[in-house]
């Protein structure tokens, strides 16, 4: 089935008294604009959107867009009313589009979810729109009186209200009808306009979220959330473990320790840097450090793990992520750790990139038990902290 999207991005957004058309401006580092067509875009039931853009605005708008977004995405001058705005729009849309979704460009926080669930609607029924229901007891009131107030008419029950939102999805012929059959009528939705024809209209669930920006105090709203969602953290684990053998330095994140064996491994087999490249890599999901130095390569034959470490840093910087913190534990029977603790961390913040409070090592023995209580081996557990900058 064919789906065409419309965003209604037309008018100047007055109320909200800013310096532009409020659907340009930034929220967290996009434009609401860019939010609403990135969310249509991102459904894989839409085919095709086409947004109606303040006519004055259309030229140099559309080419920024359009670089933005590789989609199949149109343009369209909006008209005085919104439902001139669509119009206009849903003339272009193509008459291969069984059904046609319509959304504000002022709701930028649409989900997957709602979309999917206004298409199947319209699908099943002909004409849906999100919307949710109201937690508040509703009152229908009079006019106001001079001083203000208003006398309540009636209490409306509320599990019968519902408070609508877009997108609003319909078949193409049931929204032909009500554009062309409304001209001259004022609707604030086009639900309206099918309504008048005695056509059904149903409610699928909508989202709280889903608020649209009209006022000042929105737009702050919108911008806390924005950040919020924007601010990512992912969390990865790494371990390693390495058997003590003489004739080898003993190596623990870049500092060379004083004792009688060292440890085993193609590198310098230095535990810690290893187990910290695996939680950084893993909080990434960029593999590990096995994939990415394979012990096979002679390349990688008693390479400095501290170097290893911080190409590994270099990819998940790549990635669009830094590092906030890291906490290691060192399980060694011997030696004791505690004179090179500080060295250790201010070795791993540098390759990290961090400060050298976000870098946390401590040092457990095994109790006697095992090949680490035995003091045959040494392990290390390394959980790292990503976000995004």
């Amino acid at each position: 089935m064919h789906v065409a999207a419309i965003i209604a991005a037309g008018g100047r957004g007055a109320r909200l008294g800013a310096d532009r058309p409020k659907q340009f401006l930034d929220l967290g580092g996009r434009s609401i604009i860019e939010m609403s067509i990135a969310a249509l875009a991102a459904s894989d039931r839409i085919n095709e959107i086409v947004v109606a853009l303040p006519g004055d605005l259309l030229d140099a708008e559309s080419r920024t867009l359009k670089r933005t977004f590789p989609c199949s995405l149109s343009f369209v001058g909006g008209g005085a009313r919104r439902q001139d705005s669509v119009n206009n729009a849903f003339a272009k849309t193509s008459e291969d589009a069984e059904v046609i979704v319509i959304h504000d460009a002022a709701r930028p926080f649409v989900t997957q979810d709602v979309i999917a669930r206004t298409i199947a609607g319209a699908q099943s029924h002909g004409a849906a729109i999100a919307a949710v229901a109201a937690r508040d007891t509703v009152k229908q009131a009079g006019d106001a009186n001079p001083d203000g107030s208003r006398l309540i008419r009636a209490t409306i029950p509320r599990d019968t209200v519902f408070l609508a939102q877009t997108p609003q999805a319909f078949r193409r012929d049931i929204l032909a009808r009500a554009l062309g059959e409304g001209v001259g009528v004022d609707a604030t939705d086009e639900a309206m306009l099918v309504e008048r024809l005695g056509l059904p209209v149903h409610v699928v669930e909508g989202d709280p979220a889903n608020i649209k920006i009209t006022t000042a105090a929105d737009l702050a709203a919108a911008r806390a959330t924005a950040l919020q969602s924007s601010w990512r953290v992912r969390i990865g684990n790494g371990y390693d473990l390495h058997m003590l053998v003489a004739g080898r330095p003993l190596i623990l994140a870049g500092v060379r320790i004083e004792y009688a064996l060292g440890l085993s491994g193609h590198s310098d087999a230095d535990i810690v840097c290893h187990a910290v490249t695996d939680a950084i890599l893993g909080a990434a999901a960029l593999g590990d450090i096995g994939r990415m130095f394979p012990d096979t390569d002679p390349q990688w034959k008693d390479a400095d793990s501290i170097k290893l470490l911080r190409s590994a840093v270099a990819k998940v910087h790549e990635a669009g992520y830094r590092v906030s913190n890291v906490d290691v534990t060192v399980i060694a029977q011997q030696p004791k750790l505690l004179p090179y603790l500080d060295a250790m961390r201010g070795n791993l913040a540098a390759a990290l990139a961090v400060e050298t409070s976000a870098v946390s090592v401590k040092g457990k023995t095994n109790e006697r038990m095992d090949s680490m209580g035995r003091g045959e081996s040494m392990a290390c557990h390394a959980v790292a902290l990503l976000s995004t900058p």
